[in-house]
């Protein structure tokens, strides 16, 4: 790991307030009203909106996949938050939170110089830093009716991970020029608008998001285990669009938007605008099945600007045994034209741990992948849980990992949580391909791994 690096984290927040405007001779209140934030008790936590939680807190996220209107914020307020609040208290007045957390990791491996496919620590036998984030944020109030609300989000981070959470056009050419370890990435940066009297609430989501099908993400915390799947690295990360969220009922969800194509900027040479974008959220009476699924990404397939233009179709099926014991699992097809094998292009110079030296060979057609993965979680005790998952993914033509081979992985880990601040997951992993040597840059079949992480929230 470097001994000296410039962490620079920049944020703009603003704060807007209207007078809502309403009818006291009626019980309701006009749709576009909105209510000024310093009017709402923040430390009351309102009645849902929705089924009950399906899964214990002590998972990364206690909800099914996808928008969860109606439901209320109970993140903790953690010390940065706090001392923020005391300092300005117009941010407390509006809601508005500022945190973050430090996520350093250790792997040994069986491989010497290069972890990939494996993500995202890809540099074996050594401890780096994976993320280091900054995030400022607001989230509308979804549980009332009376009023609309508005919200935002800005997630700054900093490691190694950015080598894939990275968008053409945001600040890409650490990476897509230079190849460096380490970078800077504005991972999240978008508005949000709630409106309550459209169906059973609708949420506008306009600017930079994450791509929203998968049951892993691109941020440590909403994850279950410290390294992601194969079919998870090689899907899309984030997205740049708009995109509404509407509740039909408790049961029904969808999701509409457009993009500028798969970890794009709008401005980009990679963008593809418009790219739809369509999914469906489904939760059981019983509250024991959920189904997430459709159209991540669609437009006309071809590789464009040096960038893949992903074209994704998503399903995730979760089944609740009970709050302490489920079992989550997503299939997707993928496919693009024309396209280098191993994707996107990296021009700098090729690095001992991934990437770098222009565009790889061109594949005529369609290239496609199909990819499987199954988590199984258990809580085994008051701050433990077991994370198990199997991995399939096959890159038909090598387009997305350089090997024209299937990957398959297997991964078991546990989760820690010493405080609501500080855990570990530590985990081993084994992972094969069935028709090339993709691991340690080219020279094995198989990997073995031993890693863990830890996050420290502030």
């Amino acid at each position: 790991m470097k001994n000296n690096f410039i962490i620079l984290f920049g944020a703009t927040v603003i704060c807007m307030t209207q007078v809502c405007i309403a009818d006291e001779t009626k019980s309701t209140i006009s749709p576009i009203a909105v209510i000024p934030p310093s009017t709402v008790d923040i430390h009351s936590e309102p009645a849902r909106r929705a089924m009950p939680a399906p899964f214990d807190s002590i998972f990364p996220n206690s909800e099914y996949l996808g928008p969860t209107i109606g439901v209320p914020n109970t993140d903790p307020i953690f010390p940065a938050t706090k001392f923020l609040w005391k300092v300005l208290p117009v941010l407390q007045s509006n809601d508005i939170r500022v945190y973050g957390w430090v996520n350093p990791s250790y792997n040994y491996s069986t491989s010497k110089q290069s972890n990939a496919p494996l993500s995202y620590d890809v540099v074996p036998n050594r401890p780096e830093l994976d993320q280091l984030v900054l995030r400022i944020e607001r989230q509308p109030n979804t549980v009332q009716t009376d009023y609309a609300d508005w919200g935002f989000r800005l997630s700054n981070l900093y490691g190694i991970d950015y080598r894939y959470t990275i968008a053409q056009g945001y600040f890409s050419n650490q990476l897509l020029q230079e190849n460096n370890m380490y970078g800077y990435d504005p991972v999240e940066a978008y508005a949000q608008f709630y409106i309550p009297n459209l169906a059973e609430g609708m949420v506008i989501t306009a600017g930079r998001y994450i791509s929203p099908p998968d049951i892993e993400a691109q941020l440590a915390p909403q994850n279950y285990l410290f390294t992601h799947s194969l079919m998870f690295t090689f899907d899309a990360y984030t997205q740049t669009g708009i995109n509404a969220a509407i509740k039909l009922n408790n049961q029904w969800t969808i999701l509409l938007g457009v993009h500028a194509g798969d970890d794009v900027a709008p401005w980009a040479a990679g963008k593809h605008i418009p790219t739809g974008q369509a999914m469906v959220r489904w939760v059981s009476k019983n509250n024991n099945d959920s189904l997430w699924g459709g159209v991540d990404s669609w437009n006309g397939g071809s590789f464009k600007g040096h960038h893949d233009n992903l074209q994704e179709f998503n399903l995730t099926w979760t089944h609740r045994f009970t709050e302490s014991f489920f079992t989550a699992t997503e299939s997707y097809y993928i496919y693009q034209k024309n396209s280098p094998m191993g994707g996107t292009c990296i021009f700098g110079p090729p690095r001992f741990f991934a990437g770098g030296g222009g565009c790889g060979t061109i594949i005529p057609g369609i290239s496609s992948e199909i990819g499987f993965v199954n988590y199984t979680e258990y809580k085994f005790a008051q701050k433990d849980f077991l994370s198990l998952r199997t991995d399939y993914l096959d890159d038909i033509n090598g387009e997305r990992s350089g090997f024209a081979t299937a990957y398959a992985s297997f991964t078991a880990g546990v989760t820690h949580q010493f405080t609501n601040l500080i855990e570990i997951r530590p985990e081993i992993r084994y992972e094969l391909a069935t028709r090339a040597t993709p691991y340690n840059n080219g020279l094995r079949q198989n990997q073995f791994t031993v890693a863990t992480d830890l996050i420290m929230r502030f």
